[in-house]
């Protein structure tokens, strides 16, 4: 088969074409999206394939499908735009001391607990750089990270089902812990299962699998959750905690601001609860760019200023040692 050459006929618009046709399933769709007409478009992914002599879409009643040589030519498209997109931030920053702009995923609990005081130091010291954030579960961030539409995830660390081409780093834990308002008759005595049974709960169904964690937990505390009230609201979840004696059962860094200003506390556990390692996930082999260095940088000084603050176990429930990878190398977060 003779050789292509698509690095000397291949034009950004096309990229962009491909792009959003795999992305959303229609032609129409995509040519608003684009800006262009749907005759346009069709006529320029018709001279893509007979460049190519391959398939990309198959067409059908109800839209596009795309076939195996199209997700292969999407997922390069998407790695080439984002990469411009890198360096036309990269640029941004030499012309603008500072600016730029950093896209980072982030799994629930730390887009409720940790990430707003790490973005108010962020915003505290670099004021032009501008974040773009997408919340979402790992398996929906990942993918998103290995195109490079974002540079880094931040929270739990779950272990891969199979090698893979990124690289996590722990940098705290966040264990499940049973949490209420300060002055709550929770604390007037030591804790038992028959003690907890005493008041309702509210649970975060933030996602499957961490409904499941806590579920186990409480299971080992021999606690009843058949009646117990549950949310996907944030907001929720903590107003009842601060205005009523209601408990919840979560990750303790899903409620750090509060944990942190004393309106909530952990109850203290029979036991330890299990570590729950989380930190930030970035593609191996990747030169990190000034703006995630610097993201970074405020996220460990944030880890620093909640431990020598006197907090230290609002994150970790023990000496929990950092660490990245399989390396030897380790960073203790206090």
């Amino acid at each position: 088969m003779p050789h292509r050459h698509l690095d000397r006929r291949l034009r950004l618009s096309i990229l962009r074409a491909i792009d959003a046709v795999d992305a959303h399933r229609s032609l129409l769709k995509a040519s608003t999206v684009l800006g262009i007409s749907q005759p346009a478009l069709t006529k320029a992914l018709a001279e893509l394939e007979a460049q190519l002599d391959i398939r990309l879409f198959d067409r059908h009643s109800r839209g596009v499908r795309t076939t195996e040589a199209g997700s292969v030519f999407a997922q390069s498209a998407r790695r080439i735009l984002a990469e411009l997109r890198r360096l036309d931030e990269e640029l941004d920053l030499l012309s603008t001391p500072g600016g730029g702009v950093l896209s980072i995923g982030a799994l629930p609990v730390a887009a409720a607990g940790m990430l707003p005081g790490v973005l108010k130091r962020l915003k505290a010291n670099y004021p032009r750089l501008r974040v773009r954030l997408q919340q979402g579960r790992t398996e929906d961030l990942l993918p998103l990270l290995a195109t490079g539409e974002i540079e880094l995830i931040v929270g739990r660390l779950y272990e891969p089902a199979t090698p893979d081409a990124f690289d996590r780093e722990a940098l705290w834990s966040e264990p499940i812990s049973i949490l209420a308002r300060v002055q709550h008759p929770v604390f007037n005595e030591p804790v038992t299962a028959q003690k907890l049974e005493q008041f309702d709960l509210i649970l975060p169904t933030i996602t499957q699998r961490i409904g499941q964690e806590i579920e186990r937990f409480l299971s080992q505390l021999g606690v009843d959750v058949s009646n117990a009230l549950r949310s996907s609201s944030y907001v929720l979840i903590r107003e009842m905690l601060l205005e009523t004696d209601i408990l919840s059962a979560m990750p303790r860094s899903m409620m750090l601001g509060d944990l942190v200003r004393g309106s909530l506390r952990v109850v203290p556990m029979p036991f330890s609860a299990p570590e729950r390692p989380a930190g930030i996930i970035w593609r191996r082999g990747i030169e990190r760019s000034r703006s995630c260095q610097a993201f970074t940088n405020c996220l460990r000084d944030y880890l620093s200023e909640i431990a020598s603050s006197g907090f230290p176990d609002l994150i970790t429930s023990g000496n929990t040692k950092r660490r990245k990878n399989d390396k030897t190398e380790a960073r203790e977060a206090h």
